[in-house]
């Protein structure tokens, strides 16, 4: 059985994880790092001697990882995803419409208005938002625009650029060169976000790459590493 953590994981974690693999009824437990799975699925060359950079927006944790020679050189670890993308439509959707929507409604906004840019080339249609308002429990309907859901996702988004900048501070400049030649590859659920890449893109100064189906790169590594677990057995624990 094969595992992927976050980066950030400290070994008491690692070790319940193990623990929760065993109880599952694994014989053997392996763990591998989910930007190292992610790089996997992408198809990059993990044992490569250059430097590739993967930022994996998962559900309830961004990772930034520098990847080379089969290890992680710069890792960071951030506990803002698509989790708090979400929250963050229903706080808006509460305080700016007085609408009281759940998180699947919140959700299905992000995917149809859902924006990294408050303009975008090709914009998606405003979305119809039924619910309850919050003063009198009638029901409502709200439209909204991918301009309102690009300007209340700006905070969260500008943390995880935040995060992309300290990675790359603590690059070596050699694998730093390689990143800027190579471009930096995104993967996860958030990488779906319209605009994301062409913001993160025109902020860092590095072309960014959205992996090809990036929702299961980090489910496809992790499959690659446990048929071929005796290749990767060095990126395991």
């Amino acid at each position: 059985m094969v595992i992927c953590i976050p980066s950030g994981s400290t070994e008491v974690e690692i070790r319940a994880v193990r623990d929760s693999g065993e109880h599952a009824g694994g014989r053997e437990v392996y763990m591998i790092y989910e930007p190292m799975a992610a790089a996997l699925g992408i198809g990059l060359d993990v044992e490569a001697p250059e430097g590739n950079m993967v930022v994996d927006i998962g559900g309830g944790t961004t990772e930034i990882a520098v990847i080379s020679l089969g290890g992680i050189v710069t890792n960071k670890s951030i506990r803002i995803a698509g989790d708090d993308l979400t929250t963050d439509i229903m706080e808006y959707m509460r305080r700016q419409h007085n609408i009281k929507i759940g998180e699947r409604t919140a959700e299905e906004i992000k995917i149809r208005v859902g924006s990294a840019l408050p303009e975008l080339d090709d914009p998606p249609a405003d979305y119809i938002v039924q619910g309850p308002n919050q003063m009198t429990a009638l029901p409502i309907e709200v439209p909204v625009s991918y301009q309102e859901i690009s300007h209340c996702l700006e905070k969260s988004i500008s943390k995880m650029e935040t995060a992309i900048l300290n990675a790359l501070e603590q690059t070596p400049p050699e694998l730093y060169a390689d990143i800027v030649m190579n471009g930096i590859y995104l993967a996860g659920g958030g990488a779906l976000l319209r605009g994301l890449d062409k913001r993160l893109t025109e902020k860092i100064n590095i072309p960014f790459h959205i992996a090809e189906d990036p929702l299961h790169a980090v489910a496809r590594g992790t499959g690659i590493a446990l048929k071929n677990r005796h290749k990767f057995s060095f990126l395991m624990r």
